[in-house]
């Protein structure tokens, strides 16, 4: 079954993005989207750190199964920091379940995370600068 996207006019430079990432999250993807997100009392997220996350997510025994080597996990840490960290979120064992149910989900696609950026991005009208993001 082809995306039903799949037949979409592409922005300048996604193409070679696709080529170098396919629909997974870059580092240079990952530093310039949290750049822009804020947590909930306004404070500015940081990029997080892969063997800080790893960490947490060994000590409470929760595994990612679907990253492909690329940077999606991190990006769900950083978009559940910035939006559900004191609230629904409450402790580091909140965050690594909530980001390996995201990742893992198996209803799930293996690019649900670059999916979900995508389309926020879209439906705010923010352009994405590809060409600078591969």
């Amino acid at each position: 079954m082809d995306r039903l996207d799949y037949y979409d006019i592409t922005p300048k430079g996604m193409d070679a993005y696709m080529a170098s990432h396919g629909r997974h999250i870059s580092k240079p993807m990952l530093e310039w989207a949290v750049g822009m997100m804020r947590d909930r009392k306004g404070n500015k997220v940081m990029v997080p750190d892969k063997k800080q996350m790893e960490s947490v997510l060994t000590a409470h025994n929760v595994t990612i199964e679907r990253t492909e080597g690329f940077y999606d996990p991190l990006y769900v840490w950083a978009m559940a920091k910035a939006d559900y960290y004191g609230s629904s979120i409450t402790d580091d064992l909140h965050m690594a379940r909530y980001v390996g149910d995201y990742i893992n989900d198996p209803d799930g696609t293996k690019t649900r995370a670059f999916d979900e950026l995508y389309i926020n991005l879209v439906a705010k009208g923010i352009d994405i600068p590809w060409e600078d993001l591969i």
